[in-house]
């Protein structure tokens, strides 16, 4: 549900699940189609990154590093225990994902999309994989993610296959700025 305020903000309510992975996959990975990379953008720049998750994000109502400072994402970029990878198509990008490696005992996937013009290419299985080998290549004791019913419908299922176990659902109201010109996707309707 959604609702519009006076202040400039509408309160979006999700359902967001936290997931755990505590061993690696045991099957071998997918490859990657013919014709795609996976870059590890090893000096992400603000511009570029916003291009990222603007694009993968917009029909997901990722809002929340929006609304951050060209500084604070500077820095955050910066932080050697982040790192930001990118799903690469004959030059273009086809998607991306976050890690990061800050807490001492878990890996985060923070963010994981593809670009809208890539969704349902069969893409996403193999590029969920390499994201999953490269958490676990930082030797830490597991792997975590969140999803939430703002993002696509398929996240939480391919999260699921992936080797992912649920642990728990917490109900959030979001303060979106309606200032970012954000939708609330049709399926958290419009309150």
């Amino acid at each position: 549900m959604a609702a519009t305020h006076a202040d400039g903000i509408q309160e979006v309510t999700v359902d967001v699940t936290f997931l755990r992975m505590d061993a690696p996959p045991a099957d071998p990975p997918r490859p990657l189609p013919p014709g795609m990379r996976i870059d590890h953008a090893t000096r992400c720049s603000v511009p570029f990154y916003r291009y990222l998750y603007d694009t993968v994000g917009e029909p997901w109502l990722w809002w929340m590093r929006r609304t951050a400072s060209d500084a604070d994402l500077a820095a955050l970029l910066s932080m050697p225990a982040i790192s930001v990878h990118v799903l690469v198509r004959d030059g273009e990008p086809a998607g991306f994902y976050e890690l990061d490696r800050r807490s001492p005992h878990v890996v985060n996937l923070a963010y994981f999309g593809l670009m809208p013009w890539a969704i349902g290419s069969g893409l996403g299985r193999a590029f969920l994989r390499h994201a999953i080998d490269t958490a676990w290549a930082a030797g830490k004791p597991a792997v975590t993610v969140n999803t939430c019913t703002a993002d696509h419908p398929r996240a939480l299922p391919a999260y699921v296959a992936a080797g992912f176990q649920r642990l728990r659902t917490v109900r959030e109201v979001w303060p979106v700025p309606r200032r970012l010109g954000l939708k609330v996707p049709a399926h958290l309707g419009q309150g």
